[in-house]
């Protein structure tokens, strides 16, 4: 199976280097049976140089190329905890990691283009690698009807259609201040490409597999 990770800047950015290890022998005991693409977040210190970056009066369009390195930064970091099963040399475009695929069964990214988030990237890569299946492994359980850490009365959704995704996280963009599991971009990729997407706690380095394997509390997404 061709599987595909969304692995938050908030997730694996926290890690120290007992945790980096962690998730890189996750990752490879996966890829055992399967091959698998790592796109990985920027996380906090993205956003720390962004800001800064703005204080100085960047244009977004730069704030955003300083985002992909951070992003890139933190590929390399997990791609070096993973030693020789991934390359070290962190792909810098979609047909980049395709071709790293043809000899390593992880492959780790970070960002690509401006304006592109880390599920965008991700949801693309599904696209290009043909995957079987998109895991977004965020600070989130899954999909709620709304933001669980502002309306105690939020629930989460265990199944839903890619429609119904990309119709939710194009109202919560509207709204200011709110937050959204998966970002409007990335949930049309997914609508558009019927690309199954499970959408997990990824602070559990054991929801990588369970995702896999059906044992996951998360979010299923269907075309």
């Amino acid at each position: 199976m061709i599987v595909v990770y969304s692995l938050g800047g908030s997730v694996l950015a926290a890690q120290d280097s007992a945790g980096l290890k962690r998730y890189a022998e996750k990752l490879r005991e996966i890829s055992r049976d399967n091959q698998l693409y790592v796109v990985v977040g920027g996380g906090a210190i993205a956003r720390d140089c962004i800001g800064r970056a703005r204080g100085v009066g960047a244009s977004e369009a730069l704030c955003d190329s300083i985002g992909i390195l951070a992003t890139r930064m933190n590929a390399a970091l997990l791609a070096a905890a993973l030693g020789g099963s991934a390359p070290f040399r962190v792909p810098e475009s979609y047909e980049d990691a395709l071709e790293a695929s043809k000899k390593y069964r992880i492959v780790v990214m970070g960002g690509v283009s401006p304006g592109q988030t880390t599920d965008a990237v991700a949801a693309l890569l599904a696209e290009y690698a043909r995957a079987d299946l998109l895991v977004i492994a965020t600070s989130v359980n899954g999909v709620y009807t709304s933001d669980p850490e502002k309306d105690p009365g939020a629930v989460k959704i265990p199944r839903m259609k890619a429609e119904d995704l990309a119709r939710m996280m194009s109202q919560i963009q509207l709204k200011a201040g709110s937050r959204s599991p998966v970002d409007p971009l990335a949930a049309k990729i997914i609508e558009r490409s019927h690309i199954p997407t499970i959408v997990v706690d990824g602070r559990d380095v054991a929801n990588l597999i369970r995702a896999i394997d059906g044992t996951h509390d998360g979010t299923e997404i269907r075309g």
